[in-house]
C-alpha cells in the first residue's frame, strides 16, 4: 500500500439489495455505520425489486445524514466516494451509484465502484489485522462463495454455490413452515428449543469446494408434505425441531466445505462472512473448527457481517490507498463477479 501523507476519509454507500447503508472510514478505521431496513418485504416472504429501489430513495437522504453526524464529518471533508457497483439488484445498484455520481461529482471527488463480494472479504479486516494468504467464506442471502485472499489487492474465486445460497435456503425453508421474512433470524430462534437430529435431511454431495442447496429445499418440502398429510398440526406440533434440523444441515454443509479448503490448501487463516455468519451456532461451529483443525479463524463483528456500508468504505479506502479509482462513466453490473477481480488490478 502507498504510504499517505493526510487522512484519508471515505464515504461507503451499500445499497445492493434491500438494506440502505452508509459507512464512514477515516484511515481504514470506521467512523460510522448507519443500515436502515426494509421492513417492507415482510409480508411478501421475500425481496420485492421494485420496492427495494423506492425504499432506498426514500431512505438514503436520511441515513446519509445520520452517517455524517455519528461519525462528526463534514460532507466536505470526504476524500472519496465508494459504492456497490455489483452484484445486487439493479434497482436497487442504480438508485447507490447515481447518489454515489452525485455526491463526488458536487464535491468534485474521486468515485470508487465496489465488488459486493470484495467488501464482504474486506469486512473481515475491519479492526482485525489478518494474515494473508487466507481463505474466506461468504455466505449470505444472495451468495454463498469460498474464495482465496493472497492480499487485499489479489483475490479468486475457488468455490460457489450452483443454485440457491445458504442465506437463500434458510428465507426459503422459514417460508415453507410459515415463518416470516427475512427466515434465517426466525429460524435460528426457533431452533434453539429444538433438536437437530429430530429429522435427516441429506447433506448435499458436490464436486471439489462447489455447494448446492436447492436439494436440501426439495427434501424439506417433501418431509413437510408427508408429515401434513398425515397430521394437519404437523408443523405447529414440529416447528422448532424442524428449524433446528434445518440449521443444522445448512451450517453443516458449510463447515465441510470449509475442512475441504482447509485440507486442500494447508491453509492456516479462515475467515468468515456474510450475514449467516451472524448465526450463533455457526459461530459456535467455526470455533470447534478453529480447534480441531489448528487454524485462526476471523469473525467480523455482527453489524460488519450483513450489508453494510461500513464494507464499502474500507474496501473504498485500500483502492483509494493504491489509486484504483473510477471515472463517471462506471456502470453497475447486477451480475458482477469476484472471480474477475484479479484481472481488474
Amino acid at each position: 500500500m502507498n504510504k499517505v501523507n493526510k487522512d484519508i476519509v471515505i464515504l461507503g454507500i451499500e445499497s445492493s439489495c434491500d438494506d440502505t447503508s452508509i459507512g464512514i472510514s477515516r484511515n481504514g478505521v470506521i467512523l460510522s455505520n448507519i443500515v436502515s431496513n426494509q421492513d417492507i418485504h415482510e409480508k411478501y416472504g421475500g425481496v420485492v425489486p421494485e420496492l427495494a429501489s423506492r425504499q432506498h430513495q426514500k431512505n438514503i437522504i436520511p441515513t446519509i445524514t445520520r452517517a455524517l453526524k455519528k461519525a462528526k464529518i463534514n460532507i466536505s471533508e470526504i476524500d472519496g466516494v465508494a459504492f456497490t457497483k455489483g452484484p445486487g439488484l439493479m434497482g436497487s445498484l442504480l438508485v447507490g451509484s447515481s447518489f454515489a455520481k452525485s455526491i463526488a461529482l458536487s464535491l468534485n471527488k474521486p468515485l470508487i465502484g465496489i465488488n459486493h463480494m470484495e467488501a464482504h472479504v474486506l469486512a473481515n479486516f475491519i479492526d482485525n489485522d489478518i494474515k494473508t494468504p487466507c481463505i474466506c467464506l461468504t455466505a449470505s442471502g444472495g451468495h454463498t462463495e469460498l474464495v482465496m485472499v493472497q492480499g487485499i489487492h489479489n483475490m479468486s474465486l475457488i468455490g460457489q454455490t450452483l443454485d440457491d445460497s445458504a442465506g437463500e435456503t434458510f428465507d426459503k425453508c422459514a417460508k415453507i413452515i410459515g415463518l416470516k421474512y427475512p427466515g434465517g433470524p426466525e429460524i435460528e430462534k426457533y431452533a434453539k428449543k429444538g433438536k437437530k437430529d429430530t429429522f435427516q435431511f441429506t447433506i448435499p454431495k458436490v464436486k471439489d469446494l462447489n455447494f448446492s442447496f436447492s436439494g436440501l429445499k426439495t427434501n424439506i418440502i417433501q418431509l413437510i408434505d408427508r408429515g401434513v398429510t398425515k397430521n394437519k398440526y404437523f408443523i405447529k406440533e414440529n416447528i422448532h425441531d424442524l428449524c433446528a434440523s434445518i440449521q443444522h444441515t445448512i451450517i453443516e454443509t458449510l463447515i465441510q466445505k470449509l475442512k475441504l479448503a482447509i485440507q486442500k490448501y494447508k491453509i492456516q487463516t479462515i475467515a468468515i462472512s456474510g450475514g449467516v455468519a451472524a448465526n450463533e451456532l455457526f459461530r459456535d461451529r467455526i470455533k470447534e473448527l478453529q480447534k480441531t483443525n489448528t487454524v485462526n479463524i476471523s469473525i467480523p463483528k455482527k453489524e460488519y457481517s450483513t450489508d453494510n456500508g461500513a464494507m464499502i468504505a474500507i474496501a473504498g479506502y485500500h483502492k483509494y490507498s493504491v489509486g484504483i479509482i473510477n471515472d463517471f462513466s462506471i456502470n453497475v453490473n447486477p451480475r458482477h463477479k469476484l472471480a474477475n477481480y484479479k484481472e481488474e488490478h
